[in-house]
């Protein structure tokens, strides 16, 4: 056996540094390839890092909390005599987090040509993304990576996979082929969420070794005094189980009604099973799913919230910001989405608004370029983009994060519907991936979700504009003469005033308006 360094990959495809926030091992276990060893959050996402071989963990290296920059050691593991090939892959993964990208291009062009592979056809890729690889059945060697020198991404072999699907049924399994707009894993995923769900609140444990869980979601565990491994799963994720706060709560309180039952018996006092029931609906732990911070706590300005507070404040005290409001009668367009929803539904498709607003938000984005445009300051000039990807602000544990919908001018209704909604699903979960973050051109946010009306959002720069949507509500409007009830949505359009006037930014809202208000004419956009 070899004792083998392990490095902090780069594990954001670009980061610097990550903060160490669970290990998911202790010195003298067992661990095999791809198991998780630790989860890192960067200040794109939380990620699991997984070993690249097979062996016995002998230190770690670098504690919770600790912010780990990209190619130090964090773990060492006395690797398996016999696995050779894992010990490729555990130098090619070292290579990633210790050259530069400048090195790496110079030796890319030396040694590999232009199939993205090293000397003697190795190719580069993080193990996350062989096991990828290895899960959809796509072979690492044909897939044409897009990363720096020459890089495989997740992306890249999720494109592979798909170009693979295509023209025939392919092997059944995880991979993502998209079904009637629906990606088949995001089909999976329901499917077990529904099954898994319903035995959440069981006093038995679950027994796992190995658990998927938000670090909000161990804290509560703790605070509970739950063991998170014996907690019932919400759903799996990559044949992984995933458990959510909700179900954490329900379980501690199932074990809190169990103790409750023994005491009682103990003291041989009648109608247990009656206290217990009035335990489970009547405490309000169970109505809480997250662990706030209490008054008078200090907590750490870093990861995600640094990232997203660096970023509005850039764009505020960058862009002189304007906000326009405006109401939008979408009568019409609630009655459709009725009509709709059973058919969305029996293709596999959830449709809300959204979809019909990025439709609509598209449409005028393309009569009135300005504002999917983006300020070249070293250049001084203004760059129209021809590209249409609207971003989707998703509001998470750790803040709001943007999910983007390329091409989204290229995609019908229930496409729209189908990757926005696993996205934001995805941003929700902290699963997301960096390049599914990057490219947008205009942001759309719901503010109306939680209550509000109206806002004056923050433009998502070096984007020009965003919109906010309020809640629909029933509103007094004059039609015939007559004063009826209506739907109302609220609109506010905040825009950089440097590139967009105040005349652009209304009737850009009004073609906006215009397409709402009668949603039969999306059919011809």
């Amino acid at each position: 056996m070899a004792l083998k360094e392990f490095k902090l990959p780069d594990v954001g495809e670009g980061v610097a540094e990550g903060e160490l926030v669970t290990w998911h091992v202790a010195p003298g276990d067992e661990v095999t390839e791809d198991q998780v060893l630790a989860e890192v959050e960067t200040d794109k996402a939380l990620v699991d890092v997984p070993s690249p071989f097979n062996g016995t963990v002998e230190e770690l290296l670098a504690e919770e909390g600790e912010v780990v920059p990209v190619g130090n050691v964090i773990i060492t593991i006395q690797e398996d005599g016999d696995d050779d090939e894992a010990a490729a892959d555990a130098e090619a993964a070292d290579a990633d987090a210790e050259t530069p990208d400048s090195e790496a291009a110079e030796s890319g062009a030396d040694d590999a040509g232009d199939d993205g592979s090293g000397p003697g056809g190795r190719v580069f890729a993080p193990p996350s993304v062989r096991r990828l690889a290895r899960e959809l059945g796509v072979s690492l060697e044909s897939v044409d990576g897009s990363g720096p020198s020459g890089r495989v991404t997740e992306g890249d072999v999720r494109a592979a996979a798909e170009d693979d699907g295509e023209g025939d049924d392919g092997p059944t399994g995880p991979r993502t082929v998209q079904t009637n707009g629906k990606s088949a894993t995001a089909k999976r995923d329901e499917g077990t969420s529904a099954s898994a769900t319903s035995s959440a609140a069981s006093a038995e444990s679950a027994d796992r070794e190995q658990t998927l869980a938000a670090p909000a979601t161990r804290a509560l565990a703790k605070e509970k005094g739950v063991d998170i491994d014996a907690v019932p799963a919400t759903e799996m994720r990559d044949g992984e189980a995933f458990v959510s706060p909700e179900a954490v709560e329900e379980y501690a309180q199932a074990q809190r009604e169990a103790q409750a039952a023994d005491a009682e018996a103990v003291a041989a006092e009648a109608d247990a099973g009656t206290a217990t029931a009035e335990a489970t609906s009547g405490s309000p732990a169970a109505e809480s799913a997250e662990v706030e911070p209490g008054a008078g706590e200090r907590v750490p300005y870093k990861g995600v919230r640094k990232a997203i507070g660096d970023q509005m404040q850039r764009s505020k005290y960058t862009a002189p910001h304007v906000t326009h409001h405006d109401e939008v009668d979408v009568t019409e367009l609630v009655e459709l989405r009725e009509q709709l929803k059973p058919v969305a539904e029996e293709r596999g498709s959830r449709l809300t608004y959204m979809p019909f607003v990025m439709k609509a938000v598209v449409a005028a984005l393309k009569d009135f370029p300005y504002l999917n445009s983006q300020l070249d300051e070293e250049n001084e000039e203004i760059v129209l983009r021809d590209e249409y990807n609207i971003g989707v602000a998703a509001a998470t544990d750790a803040g709001l994060l943007v999910p983007v919908v390329h091409d989204a001018d290229r995609k019908g209704m229930l496409e729209l519907a189908d990757e926005m909604n696993e996205k934001v699903e995805k941003a929700r979960n902290r699963k997301i991936a960096p390049e599914e973050m990057r490219g947008g051109t205009f942001t759309i946010t719901n503010t109306g979700g939680i209550g509000g009306e109206y806002a004056t959002p923050i433009v998502n720069y070096p984007e020009v504009a965003i919109l906010a949507l309020g809640a629909i509500k029933d509103k007094p409007r004059v039609v015939d003469g007559e004063v009826v009830p209506r739907k109302v949505l609220t609109l506010s359009l905040s825009f950089d005033h440097r590139i967009v006037d105040g005349a652009q930014g209304a009737r850009f809202t009004n073609r906006v308006k215009e397409l709402l208000e009668d949603p039969k004419l999306l059919v011809l956009e």
